[in-house]
């Protein structure tokens, strides 16, 4: 749990060094902790800035211990799943995402799924 917060943090700390306006970031990424201890749920989601990201198109979503999975494809078909603060998106939606390192073979207990390869974003930003 706290190698992921940890991780989660130090995402968004790399988001805020390569944001031309920081204040769209300031005070949104500040956890809450959720009663029962939980640290990670009830954490929310970072507005990720238009044209700060990589644009995909949402191909599968799911929400489970506090966070949303959602498998992303770009323009060209390659699909990524990304988990985040758990947020609403549907199937079809199209988003905007910071490219993070990669957490190889991650096992989500709480889905009882290994990811090959999955990215912990502070957020996403939907399109309208």
């Amino acid at each position: 749990m706290k190698k992921i917060i940890t991780l989660l943090l130090v995402i968004a700390a790399l988001a805020l060094a390569g944001c031309k306006d920081k204040s769209k970031f300031e005070a949104k990424a500040k956890p809450v902790a959720a009663p029962g201890g939980d640290s990670q749920v009830g954490m929310k989601p970072v507005d990720i800035p238009a044209g700060t990201g990589k644009k995909s198109t949402v191909t599968q979503t799911m929400n489970s211990g506090g966070y949303t999975y959602v498998e992303a494809a770009d323009d060209k078909g390659e699909k990524t799943w990304l988990a985040l603060p758990e947020t609403n998106v549907v199937v079809g939606d199209k988003i905007e995402y910071q490219n993070t390192p990669p957490m190889v073979n991650f096992k989500s207990k709480t889905l009882n799924k290994t990811f090959d390869k999955i990215l912990f974003v502070p957020g996403i930003r939907k399109e309208k």
